[in-house]
């Protein structure tokens, strides 16, 4: 008999947490990041920037208070909360991308197409080895940031975020590996398999929560004495893409919104972003985002993220850089009780 766990929804507390102390003259600073496969080199490449610029090479990470990723971003989010600087994890992205996301020639792009229809298209091996290169045996409780990392599960059929024991409630992840939350935020459907973790069937996170600036936001209210104003967030995309109900797709065929999944995570985005905005006010939310192309980059397109998204994360970083380092770089973040409760 195939054992199957117990949902995780079934252990969610009935009433509201009891807030965290925070001191109430110190903004909550919370860095979001989005998913977007190889794509994610653009947010790497932004903060690494920011990193030469403003704070001569010291981490980023040390400056956030709780850094949420999804995907591509939650690799991110968990190199940094490791102790990585910006520009390793950058490095990573761009020596290593090619390995997981091997280039393709026309022809093999179009085998590779074909295989996509049935089944995924690349290895998860590559991938897995790198993760287990950077972190080891390390735990989520082993974080120096309080993280929020999304996934899906698929057995139940219910959302899932990976959290540090930054409250006294999150008791659950404390002991997953990095390597498994970094590999089951990423397991992007149609590019790699669905993780099995102990009965779980994990699934990319960018399924319901592609930019996790709302789980972040409603995770800090929730968990500490802060008021809405007192939340800043840095949130840094992997590109827009263009995406309209022209006139074809008002016919409604299978063909002419098979690019749907692309227009649900945009607009997935735009309502976690407007959600924000409301919350806590458009002035408190910095968001840093390549342009929106008709022509995006390939999620798998290691070459054209390679060439094309350093320079315009450079851009970006000229155009925003001084109110980023003004509003989130003065002082380090508020040390996490992490380490603390992985003890108790």
């Amino acid at each position: 008999m195939t054992y199957i766990p117990p949902r995780r929804s079934d252990g969610t507390i009935q009433t509201r947490r009891v807030p965290l102390p925070w001191p109430g003259d110190r903004p909550f600073r919370i860095l979001s990041i989005d998913g977007g496969g190889i794509c994610g080199i653009l947010p790497a490449c932004i903060l690494s920037e920011l990193e030469s610029r403003f704070l001569q090479g010291r981490s980023i990470g040390r400056y956030f208070d709780m850094i949420a990723g999804t995907s591509t971003g939650g690799i991110i989010a968990l190199g940094l909360a490791h102790g990585l600087t910006a520009a390793q994890v950058r490095d990573i992205y761009m020596e290593k991308g090619g390995l997981i996301f091997p280039p393709r020639g026309p022809i093999r792009r179009m085998v590779g197409w074909l295989r996509q229809t049935q089944r995924y298209a690349y290895e998860r091996q590559p991938l897995k080895d790198e993760l287990l290169r950077i972190f080891g045996d390390a735990a989520l409780a082993e974080a120096r940031n309080r993280l929020c990392i999304p996934a899906f599960e698929g057995t139940h059929g219910e959302p899932w975020i990976y959290k540090t024991p930054h409250h006294p409630d999150y008791k659950r992840d404390k002991f997953e590996k990095m390597v498994t939350v970094g590999l089951a935020t990423a397991a992007a459907p149609t590019f790699f398999a669905a993780l099995d973790n102990n009965g779980y069937t994990m699934v990319d996170g960018g399924l319901w929560a592609n930019n996790p600036v709302m789980n972040a936001v409603v995770d800090a209210l929730t968990c500490f004495e802060i008021d809405r104003r007192q939340v800043q967030v840095l949130s840094l995309g992997c590109g827009e893409t263009t995406f309209k109900v022209d006139a074809s797709k008002t016919l409604g065929g299978f063909w002419q919104w098979r690019k749907a999944i692309k227009g649900a995570m945009r607009a997935q985005s735009l309502n976690a972003l407007g959600q924000a905005y409301l919350l806590i006010g458009k002035d408190q939310v910095c968001r840093l985002d390549a342009p929106e192309s008709s022509d995006p980059i390939g999620l798998d397109d290691y070459l054209r993220a390679k060439s094309e998204l350093p320079g315009m994360a450079r851009s970006l970083v000229e155009a925003s850089g001084h109110r980023v380092a003004a509003t989130f770089l003065n002082d380090e973040a508020v040390p996490s009780g992490s380490q603390k409760l992985a003890a108790e």
